[in-house]
């Protein structure tokens, strides 16, 4: 039997799965039932495109619900203050900078369902996180980039989230 994959996430990470499945489940599922309620009064069903559409959209809300739940059934809490203060894990916010002379740039390693790089939070499968981790301050890092190239970057801090 294949062994259920592990979602690591920090526990900010974990309430907001837990409040976006607590929405779906009492309130998306019962407008998106009140719109087929509604679709399938219009008559014929096979030339309905409203009840079609609200079909569709439940199919994908009952997807999502069972995605968020498998995340949370089988998430692994990270607590990043269990780990050496200085040193690179997931949940803890990493500044570093590119060799020779980039501006220095800080992101927070999160796992993979909390990753938003707008946010300046990174998956901790990201190529920059994968060589970051387990590193500490002052550092000398390289990166593997996807494209085969690389960057070396320099730790400058590392703090909890």
């Amino acid at each position: 039997m294949a062994e259920e994959k592990t979602f690591p996430m920090t526990l900010d990470g974990k309430a907001k799965i837990e409040a976006e499945l607590n929405k779906l489940i009492t309130e998306t599922r019962a407008e998106i039932t009140n719109r087929i309620q509604i679709a399938r009064s219009f008559g014929d069903l096979s030339e309905n495109s409203e009840y079609q559409s609200a079909k569709d959209e439940q199919a994908f809300v009952e997807g999502r619900i069972n995605t968020l739940q498998s995340m949370l059934d089988n998430s692994v809490i990270i607590d990043s203050s269990e780990i050496a203060a200085d040193e690179v894990a997931l949940g803890k916010i990493v500044t570093f900078q590119e060799l020779p002379d980039e501006d220095p740039e800080t992101y927070e390693i999160v796992g993979a369902v909390e990753a938003d790089p707008l946010a300046g939070k990174i998956s901790n499968e990201s190529p920059i996180a994968q060589s970051l981790i387990g590193k500490t301050v002052g550092d000398e890092v390289t990166v593997t980039l996807p494209n085969n190239g690389s960057m070396d970057v320099k730790i400058l801090s590392v703090k909890n989230a």
